[in-house]
């Protein structure tokens, strides 16, 4: 098929090729963002979060009086769920990665503690923290028990030492000697650095999409004293189901003073963390499902009106001994055409968009091979969606051609 005669006939029909070419383009800007956007929503959905997920699971207690004898109470409990057969190592926390709500501090890069570095989540730990959440520590050590201190809501400490993550070491440390150094919290105190855990993701998601302040963690020697406590637990393989329903009846025996809420695997903490993610997913898809189909109308309606028009050439056509095959052939190079100069500049304005929301929403750049995989969707939807309306001009008898003479 030569492809001056189809050019020369799109000449004629200029303003209906181009409206479509830049409907084309669009649903191709749009689509290929979307696709990175997935993508990468997939990503932070399945980056793992430090910790032993499969069998961990945590409740909130919170007494029904307000004790004076908060600290005792919290160290009785912690025994008694720790005796529990089956049970690897108990903790009385602040939060846990991804539950939603933590406390964060803004971090100095260097002894000038004017220059801010990276907003950090707290976790508040005692010398149980290594084993009740499984971390791995890839240099130093965790911290002992003489050094862990107290510290009670609304209180602002800074221990001695610290315990960090590789993703906090890396950033203020590059040199790679961040076992030793001195941490500084911004217009406030420092801490020295004695052990670094492999990743802890944070509780919540004020870091931004995709940003790497996701798994800026620090763990702090307190033993957090409140009213309202969260409890983590650490169960054997196959334990954990069982744990479940002995963990709260075993805190109840001790006193029934106490609300018990919230009481989840952390399968089921990750899953409510990932509902915004999945969500958008969700949405996205269901927009470019949407932009595809009113774009594969748009073919079909103008193919077909192009092929009402030319009922007759097409009639000429097959008197003079061309096949349906030729026609066909004939309506797929056109609609190609249309679709690859939309493509063209579809890929062009996903990129340049693409850039924009970059510098905007925090997410990773677009590669550019997003943008030729919603191209090829785009060409193969065109090519499909031509596919009806060639059939019927294919089917048009050479006999039309003598119509009105």
């Amino acid at each position: 098929m030569e492809i001056l005669p189809v050019l020369r006939a799109l000449r004629h029909n200029k303003v209906g090729a181009v409206l479509i070419a830049l409907q084309i383009a669009a649903t191709l800007a749009i689509i290929s963002n979307s696709l990175s956007m997935v993508q990468q929503r997939l990503q932070w959905m399945h980056r793992p979060s430090g910790i032993d997920e499969a069998h961990i699971f945590a409740l909130t207690n919170t007494w029904t009086a307000d004790p004076s004898d908060l600290h005792a109470r919290i160290a009785g409990d912690l025994a008694a769920l720790r005796s529990l057969p089956g049970v690897v190592d108990a903790e009385a926390t602040n939060t846990t990665p991804l539950a939603g709500v933590e406390w964060h501090w803004p971090l100095a890069r260097g002894s000038d503690q004017t220059k801010f570095a990276a907003w950090t989540a707290i976790f508040l730990v005692d010398e149980h923290g290594l084993d009740t959440y499984g971390l791995k520590l890839s240099a130093g050590r965790w911290f002992k028990p003489e050094e862990v201190g107290e510290i009670r809501s609304g209180q602002t400490k800074f221990p001695p030492v610290v315990v960090i993550t590789q993703s906090v070491a890396k950033d203020l440390f590059p040199a790679g000697n961040a076992l030793g150094q001195v941490l500084y919290f911004e217009h406030a105190g420092s801490s020295r650095i004695v052990g670094i855990v492999e990743t802890m993701q944070r509780p919540s998601d004020t870091a931004g999409w995709g940003n790497p302040w996701r798994e800026y963690s620090v763990f702090t020697p307190f033993q957090y004293v409140n009213n309202g406590i969260l409890y983590v637990v650490r169960t054997k393989p196959g334990e954990q189901a069982a744990l479940l329903r002995a963990a709260p009846a075993k805190l109840m025996s001790l006193t029934r003073e106490r609300i018990i809420e919230n009481l989840q695997p952390f399968s089921e903490i990750r899953r409510n963390a990932e509902r915004g993610n999945r969500a958008t997913i969700i949405m996205l898809a269901v927009l470019n499902a949407l932009l595809l189909t009113i774009t594969a109308f748009g073919v079909i309606g103008l193919t077909t009106y192009w092929v009402g028009q030319r009922r007759r050439q097409i009639g000429m056509r097959r008197a003079l001994g061309a096949r349906k095959i030729d026609i066909l052939r004939y309506f797929h190079t056109e609609n190609l055409l249309i679709a690859a100069s939309g493509c063209v500049l579809g890929v062009a304005l996903g990129l340049l968009g693409n850039t924009w929301l970059a510098g905007r929403l925090e997410i990773h750049r677009m590669s550019l091979s997003y943008a030729c995989m919603g191209a090829l969707i785009v060409l193969v939807l065109c090519q499909l969606a031509v596919l009806w309306p060639a059939l019927r001009a294919a089917s048009v008898p050479p006999a039309i051609a003598t119509r009105g003479l």
